[in-house]
């Protein structure tokens, strides 16, 4: 599908006519930061990273946020590009637009740091794909990242510096679903477009909002993107300080603030706290996971309300809540804490704290044995969702939500 653009820069100016005007800045595509899942440290040399990324907007400009948060070394991106993508692998090379960062190609990002390139020029026609490309030359700490799936989520790695090359080595390169250090995608665009963030853990990290994207092009909900803030393992009252533990990521606290920090939102669904409930084991069991962890149906309310609805509101976001999904057949699984879950999602459900609610546990679940997944819905672990399930939840999301 072609979208008519109208405009030109000259001189470093921007020209429109009257029936489009870009002059907002959205984010169109956005992830989480975490620690990548290892257990040692891993290092990249002569590395070329390409992120084809599909482009809900139109648009006269871009920028692009690089994270190192969770690094503990610097890291240098010795170069990086934008282009249009002809197919996944494959970009036009007439399109490259180098991303620079205080007019400099190369930027050092310090550890726990996250830095934002100057604003490019680049035409950008909705329903497109754009790939971004990245270079790290010299040995670099590949610890700030996150693991990402879905049909709209893909990524290729080179040995070699093929961040301006038409078409990357087959012999030299393969698929991954980490996307490093790429965070956010801000497009400059028309006024009536804007962000909703879906905030979670795994399940979030999956597929579901890749077919919410998918589902609002298709259903000609073009004035949103779907901004997915998630880390695998994390919790919303605590984090793991330790290495064992280290890639489920940051708690809700620190997190949170960090990952609504997002151009264009003006709303953010939370499906977060399963985690919570069904970690903690006994340090009998396991050490890092004592009883202690546990949390009251009053602590994940409060927790759910001061950590994330206030925070918010603050920002002037709209908040709703998404249910957790059954849990029946997980490896931790026992009644009180599917009791747990069950209360905490009839308080999401009924509290007037949120704008709303959206109702994945019901969605999916098995309405003859609520404390399962439906038929087909399971992926085998009875924790997270098949692919059928994922496309229901996406389906799930209502109307006003996208609008």
């Amino acid at each position: 599908m072609n979208v008519f653009i109208d405009y030109q820069i000259k001189n470093g100016e921007k020209m429109y006519n009257n029936t489009r005007q870009f002059t907002k800045w959205v984010a169109c595509w956005g992830n989480a930061t975490s620690i990548i899942d290892q257990k040692e440290c891993v290092y990249s040399r002569n590395l070329t990273l390409r992120y084809p990324i599909f482009m809900c907007f139109s648009g006269s400009a871009l920028r692009f946020r690089f994270s190192n948060l969770t690094g503990t070394e610097p890291v240098t991106i010795s170069a990086a590009s934008a282009a249009d993508t002809i197919t996944d692998k494959t970009i036009a090379g007439s399109t490259v637009k180098e991303i620079t960062f205080q007019g400099k190609r190369e930027v050092t990002i310090e550890p726990g740091q996250e830095v934002q390139s100057d604003e490019i020029p680049y035409e950008v026609t909705a329903g497109k794909s754009v790939s971004v490309s990245i270079y790290l030359a010299d040995y670099t700490q590949m610890n700030s990242g996150v693991l990402i799936t879905g049909p709209l989520s893909k990524g290729f790695y080179s040995y070699g510096n093929f961040e301006r090359s038409g078409e990357l080595p087959v012999d030299l390169t393969r698929n991954t679903s980490w996307f490093y250090f790429l965070n956010t995608i801000d497009i400059l665009t028309e006024e009536k477009n804007h962000a909703l963030i879906c905030y979670g853990d795994s399940i979030t990290a999956q597929s579901w909002p890749d077919y919410l994207t998918l589902r609002a092009w298709e259903e000609g909900f073009h004035d949103v993107s779907i901004i997915r803030r998630a880390v695998s393992g994390t919790r919303i009252l605590r984090q793991y300080d330790c290495i064992t533990y280290a890639a489920y990521g940051l708690k809700g606290e620190t997190r949170f603030p960090l990952e609504i920090n997002t151009a264009g939102a003006d709303a953010v669904l939370i499906q977060h706290g399963i985690n919570d409930i069904i970690h903690p084991v006994g340090t009998d069991v396991n050490v890092f996971r004592p009883w202690s962890d546990m949390p009251t149906l009053e602590e994940l309310e409060e927790g759910m309300s001061s950590l994330y609805v206030k925070e918010a509101r603050i920002r002037g976001l709209k908040v709703y809540a998404g249910t957790l999904l059954p849990i029946h057949g997980w490896r931790t699984y026992a009644e009180f804490r599917d009791e747990l879950r069950c209360a905490f999602n009839d308080w999401m459900r009924t509290s007037e704290l949120f704008d709303g609610c959206v109702d994945f546990d019901e969605t999916v679940r098995n309405p003859e044995k609520p404390e399962a997944f439906g038929e087909g819905c399971d992926s085998g672990d009875h924790l997270h969702p098949s692919e059928k399930a994922y496309k229901m939840m996406a389906y799930a999301v209502p109307e006003e939500l996208l609008k």
